[in-house]
């Protein structure tokens, strides 16, 4: 695989996106490129792919991948509520998790845990640091890229965090809900 020309930057965000301590603090890493696909909403999301290395498992359990201190921070939040559609163990058996109260305006977060080749994933990464406008970096031994923007409608704060390792996605798109340590919990719960 080719390496991309992409210089990326370590971010000092808040919140969801701020949970990983490991973040290096010497030079940028370039991630490698392949192929992507864009998806419905224009934001780049790559193709499943039967290349993908089955060996990790997928958690089939959303409370069993985060730790007592951000289950604590999630208390009273709905999880997987029907009026959102699916989530749980999804048919391509990745896991859709889902919590948010239906009855809140913006205030939630969804993180889908998937398998796809990293080739597709590394390449939809650079796509975001590229052109989107994400920080990427390589904590824990995978590939992290997040960003942070101001809700169009409330005086929130919106967000976006994908951690990618061992042919894993873990993407979770957040809204005035980013629990401390969120993605590093479900890092840890996955790899150890």
């Amino acid at each position: 695989m080719a390496l991309a020309g992409i210089t990326l930057v370590l971010s000092a965000a808040t919140g969801c996106a701020a949970d990983s301590p490991g973040a290096p603090s010497g030079s940028p890493s370039p991630i490698q490129s392949q192929t992507l696909d864009a998806s419905p909403s224009g934001s780049p999301s790559p193709s499943p792919s039967a290349t993908a290395d089955s060996s990790v498992p997928i958690p089939t359990d959303c409370r069993s991948t985060l730790s007592a201190a951000v289950l604590d921070q999630l208390a009273g939040v709905p999880l997987n509520d029907p009026a959102f559609g699916p989530s749980g163990v999804q048919p391509d058996g990745s896991l859709r998790c889902i919590w948010a109260d239906p009855a809140a305006d913006t205030t939630g977060l969804t993180t889908d845990i998937s398998r796809m080749a990293s080739g597709a994933a590394l390449d939809m990464l650079n796509g975001l640091a590229d052109t989107e406008g994400y920080t990427c970096y390589k904590p824990d031994v995978g590939t992290r890229c997040e960003k942070e923007w101001q809700n169009a409608t409330y005086p929130v704060t919106d967000g976006r965090t994908l951690y990618f390792r061992d042919d894993i996605l873990i993407d979770t798109m957040y809204s005035n809900l980013a629990p401390t340590g969120y993605t590093s919990s479900i890092v840890a719960s996955i790899w150890g």
